[in-house]
C-alpha cells in the first residue's frame, strides 16, 4: 500500500499540474487575445494577466497588440492636372478590436496589411486626384496626412484594425514629366525675378525723378539767392559809387576814364579808330589831366591869373591828326 501511494500521489500532483496548465492561460502587457469555444468567439480583449478556461472546449488565440509598421511599395497616382507621381508611404496601425479582426482576417496579420494597404492606396488616388502637384509637396502635405489617417482608421475599423498614423516618405516625379514640371518652375521662378526687376526699376526711377526734382528745385534757390545777394551787392556798390561821385564828380569821372584806357589798352592786337577829338580822349588829351575847362581855370589859379592853359584838344602836332591808336 505504502508503494502504491508513493506512485500515485506524484501522479495526482503531476494530474493536477496538467489541470491547472491546461485550465489557465496568460496574457502578455503587449498583447490582446480571444477565448474560442468550438470555434466560436465566448470573451475577447483580455487585460493583461492570468485568466481561466475550460480545457478541450476553449481555445485561446494571442495577437500582438503593438503599433505596426506597413511600409507599401511606391505606387503610381494621377494628380488633377493629370500628372503622374510616384509615392513611397507606410502606414503605422495596431489591433483595437481582436474580435473582429479574427472574423475579418482570420487572425492572420499579412492578410490584414493586405486588406490595409488596398485602402490606403484608394485613399492616396483620392487625395491626390484633388491636389496639384505644387500642393502635394508644400505644406499642404501635412493636411494631406492628416486626412488620410482619418479617412483610412474610419474604413480599417470594419477589420479591427486602428491606423495610427499614415505618412508619405517620398514624392517622385517620373522622368518623363520631371522635365517638363522643371521647365515650369523655371518659368514661374523668372516670371517672379523679371517682376521683382520691373518693381526695382520703377522704385529706381521714382527715387531718380525726386532725386532730379530736388536738384532743381536747390540749384534754383541757390540761383535766386545769389541773384539777390548780387543784387543788393549792385546796390551796395551803386550806392557807395552815387555817393563817391557826388563827393567829387570831377574826380569820379576821371577815375572812369582812365579805367576805361586801361579796359581798351590791355590786349595788344586791338586797334581803335577814333577821332583826335573824341569825347573819349577828354582826359587823354589834357595836359593837366583834367578837362580843357577845368584845366585852364586850374591853371591860372596856379599861375596867379597871368598865364592861360592851352585850349587845344592835341598833346602834340604830331599826336594829331591821323587818330589811329592800335597795339602791336
Amino acid at each position: 500500500m505504502d508503494d502504491t501511494k508513493k506512485i500515485l500521489i506524484p501522479v495526482a500532483v503531476a494530474l493536477l499540474a496538467l489541470i491547472v496548465y491546461a485550465s489557465t492561460f496568460t496574457v502578455q502587457q503587449y498583447e490582446t487575445a480571444i477565448k474560442l469555444r468550438l470555434g466560436e468567439i465566448v470573451q475577447s480583449d483580455y487585460d493583461p494577466g492570468l485568466h481561466l478556461k475550460v480545457p478541450v472546449l476553449n481555445n485561446v488565440l494571442r495577437f500582438d497588440g503593438r503599433i505596426q509598421t506597413m511600409d507599401s511599395r511606391p505606387q503610381r497616382f494621377l494628380t488633377i492636372e493629370k500628372k503622374d507621381v510616384i509615392v513611397d508611404s507606410y502606414t503605422k496601425w495596431r489591433i483595437n478590436n481582436a474580435a473582429q479582426f479574427y472574423r475579418s482576417t482570420g487572425g492572420n496579420s499579412a492578410r490584414a496589411e493586405r486588406l490595409l494597404s488596398e485602402r490606403v492606396n484608394t485613399a492616396l488616388r483620392d487625395e491626390f486626384g484633388k491636389r496639384t502637384i505644387q500642393e502635394v509637396v508644400s505644406e499642404d502635405r501635412l493636411a494631406l496626412m492628416r486626412t488620410l489617417t482619418k479617412e483610412i482608421d474610419t474604413k480599417a475599423t470594419e477589420f479591427g484594425v486602428e491606423v495610427v498614423d499614415v505618412r508619405v516618405k517620398k514624392i517622385d516625379l517620373p522622368p518623363e514629366v520631371s522635365e517638363s514640371v522643371y521647365n515650369r518652375m523655371r518659368a514661374e521662378r523668372e516670371r517672379v525675378a523679371r517682376d521683382l526687376r520691373a518693381k526695382g526699376g520703377e522704385a529706381a526711377e521714382r527715387i531718380r525723378a525726386d532725386a532730379d526734382r530736388q536738384r532743381t528745385v536747390i540749384i534754383a534757390d541757390a540761383y535766386r539767392e545769389a541773384e539777390e545777394t548780387r543784387g543788393q551787392g549792385d546796390g551796395r556798390a551803386a550806392e557807395i559809387y552815387a555817393r563817391s561821385y557826388s563827393a567829387d564828380s570831377e574826380f569820379y569821372a576821371f577815375y572812369r576814364s582812365l579805367d576805361a584806357y586801361r579796359r581798351s589798352f590791355a590786349e595788344s592786337d586791338g586797334m581803335l579808330v577814333l577821332s583826335p577829338d573824341s569825347e573819349f580822349f577828354r582826359y587823354f588829351n589834357s595836359r593837366y589831366g583834367m578837362t580843357p575847362d577845368s584845366g585852364e581855370a586850374s591853371a591860372n589859379a596856379a599861375g596867379g591869373g597871368t598865364a592861360a592853359a592851352p585850349r587845344s584838344g592835341r598833346i602834340s602836332d604830331d599826336a594829331g591828326a591821323g587818330a589811329s591808336l592800335g597795339g602791336s
